[in-house]
């Protein structure tokens, strides 16, 4: 049997709740404890009383869970309702004059939408897609910048039953065709361009590319014009979006369907063999979606938030698209990248706008604090009130720089943990309730079983002895399966343990206290001389360093230790040059009295910057290669800054 993965990392710093949350809008401490316990007894009829309560259901359900095909679960299977319906329509007679969006654009121009004015657009675009023959079931690839009516296309989709599929503004040409395919998409809903960096993204060129190349099943293909620059137009299948809701009402019925009916298809990169469409329902992802966010971001009813995150991603389905607008909120949409023209661009719009809660990637974070203290500190955030992170493990010293910086000490900070499987947080802080650890998810919500197992899907009871993250019961917002392969649904996040766990294919473990740590993913993790360790807990290591601003982590082949330890290591200020000799001891040194002689790099190599998607999620896989010094063969297109992979080669 393969050794646990080791935890090294003791983080001892702690921050009790916040008193000022103590009459907030999500679950006091003591009802939390009720909610656990109610979960505990009748997990199906905690779960059914919450359906009941936060979703408005056309046909009320009478079955809960289904499990006679599992692990294939379906939730709330003789229920009705519509989704586009409990995010739009049942805020109308109250909240009709609310402002629902705020937009920015890249350029700097603002656009408001309030509740009654979305539901019209969305209304339209419906139309306008019915009037195109697409129809319940139907599938729509969306492929746009981050710019309203992305929003407004997902929820036109949801209101007349048709299937999105959201595919990334950065992906490739080849990733879309890909996509397009593999759903049988009947519709594309794309752009002319994008704004990013100063640049324009060509969406419709790469559409147009996609779709030479195959995609037999596109009959439509609808264009906004964002740019305004010169596109060609196929006649009969292209179309501009203008034209075509032109004339359309701004009133369409909802399509109500059944809970179990799919609301959205979303596909994993597919760096690594075919791309995966992750497959989520209608109920039990909007139920997942509304309740986190009103439990863990806190709801109050003149908050605005930003999910810095493109709905491209699962982030920006659940905290952009859904869950804010079933819950009633303000929310913050930019479309650009986040330091242009300059590094406060950020600041800059939490500061106009009023941000009451930022919730962003720890990749952003750790980005803004290679800038210094200076650029935040230049602008008003006294507006903000509460902090999340996302996407994955939060470095300790940049959540301190968060708290400290951004926070101004006084913001909670909500470390979130979830996946595109998820479709909603699992793991999370309760602010107000949940005292917190710098670089900690601390622990599951209210229904959620979430376990530490070995490798014979035993509990590891051990405080800080690491293992495989395995969920051990069914919640509503779950992935059903993996569009047209249900077998590769049971191979990968079932097969490991029998069917009995979700296995979430992340490594973790928990400390005295009960709280869970992320350690990277399972593929991730190293094995140094019998010593598995997570990368999360070596790079943390490496950022305490005052000079470190971010530093990735993978392994490398050793003929004596199995692996090593090979270190991409991005410093504030300039990238040194000449013989680093002796800083790379010093970071060793280092490494090795924060962690053990175990974790020191064998490796070290500086960069300007990491490869980082648009999202900002860093290519671990890509760095696996160069330090391997295999070829790239997988998809970069994503990639924010492609020039830097000939400086990571050294």
């Amino acid at each position: 049997m393969q050794k646990n993965i080791e935890s090294v990392l003791i983080e001892q710093r702690r921050f009790e709740p916040d008193p000022a949350f103590a009459t907030a809008a999500r679950p006091s401490a003591t009802e939390v404890v009720r909610l656990r316990e109610r979960a505990a007894e009748d997990p199906q009829g905690y779960w059914a009383d919450l359906a009941r309560t936060h979703l408005s259901w056309q046909r009320p359900f009478t079955v809960t869970l289904d499990r006679s095909q599992a692990p294939n679960f379906r939730w709330f299977t003789d229920g009705c309702l519509n989704v586009s319906w409990n995010c739009l329509d049942v805020h109308l007679e109250q909240r009709g004059e609310k402002t629902a969006i705020i937009f920015e654009g890249e350029p700097g121009d603002v656009r408001k939408l309030t509740y009654r004015e979305l539901h019209a657009e969305v209304c339209r675009f419906a139309n306008a897609l019915s009037a195109r023959g697409i129809g319940s079931g139907d599938r729509v690839v969306i492929y746009m910048p981050l710019v309203p009516e992305a929003v407004i296309a997902m929820q036109a989709c949801a209101r007349i039953g048709a299937i999105h599929s959201v595919v990334f503004g950065g992906f490739s040409a080849v990733s879309l065709k890909d996509r397009i395919e593999d759903a049988g998409a009947v519709c594309v809903v794309t752009a002319d361009g994008g704004w990013r960096g100063g640049n324009i993204v060509e969406l419709k060129a790469a559409t147009d590319k996609a779709l030479t190349e195959g995609c037999t099943s596109v009959r439509d293909v609808i264009v906004l014009r964002r740019t305004g620059a010169a596109v060609p137009m196929k006649t009969g299948r292209d179309h501009w979006w203008h034209e075509l809701v032109e004339d359309m009402p701004t009133d369409c019925a909802p399509r109500w369907v059944e809970a179990e009916h799919p609301l959205f298809l979303l596909y994993t990169s597919g760096s690594t063999g075919k791309p995966k469409g992750i497959q989520h329902a209608s109920a039990g992802y909007l139920l997942g979606a509304k309740l986190t966010y009103l439990w863990v971001f806190d709801r109050q009813e003149a908050d605005v938030f930003w999910c810095t995150a493109d709905v491209g991603w699962i982030t920006g389905h659940s905290y952009v698209a859904y869950g804010p607008l079933a819950a009633g909120v303000t929310i913050v949409m930019y479309e650009g990248a986040p330091m242009f023209p300059d590094g406060g661009r950020f600041w800059r719009i939490c500061e106009q706008h009023g941000v009451t809660i930022l919730y962003t990637a720890p990749t952003a974070i750790r980005a803004l604090m290679k800038l210094g203290d200076e650029i935040p500190a230049g602008y008003d955030l006294s507006c903000l009130r509460l902090l999340g992170s996302v996407g994955e493990p939060i470095n300790p010293e940049a959540w301190m720089w968060y708290h400290r910086v951004i926070g101004r000490g006084r913001c909670p900070i909500v470390d979130t943990w979830w996946q595109t499987e998820t479709g909603a947080m699992l793991i999370s802080p309760l602010p107000g309730v949940t005292a917190t650890k710098p670089g900690s998810c601390t622990q599951p919500l209210p229904g959620i079983e979430a376990d530490i197992v070995d490798d014979a899907g035993q509990s590891v009871t051990t405080p800080e002895a690491g293992g495989y993250l395995v969920i051990r019961e069914p919640w509503p917002s779950m992935l059903r399966t993996i569009w047209g392969d249900n077998q590769r649904y049971l191979d990968t996040y079932w097969a490991k343990f029998q069917n009995r766990y979700y296995v979430a294919g992340d490594s973790a473990h928990r400390d005295a206290d009960g709280y869970f740590w992320i350690m990277g993913r399972i593929d991730d993790v190293l094995n140094v001389a019998g010593h598995r360790l997570g990368t999360m807990e070596i790079e943390s290591a490496l950022v305490a360093h005052p000079r470190i601003a971010e530093a990735a982590v993978v392994g490398k082949q050793h003929d004596i230790k199995g692996e090593s330890v090979f270190a991409f290591v991005v410093c504030r200020g300039a990238r040194p040059m000449g013989d680093t000799g002796a800083f790379e001891q010093e970071l060793r040194d280092w490494v090795t009295q924060q962690l053990g002689a175990i974790a020191k790099p064998d490796d070290i190599r500086f960069a300007d910057n990491l490869p980082k998607t648009r999202s900002g999620k860093i290519m671990r896989r890509l760095l696996r290669a160069i330090a391997r010094g295999e070829s790239i063969t997988q998809d970069v297109s994503t990639l924010e800054n492609p020039t830097i992979i000939d400086q990571l080669r050294g």
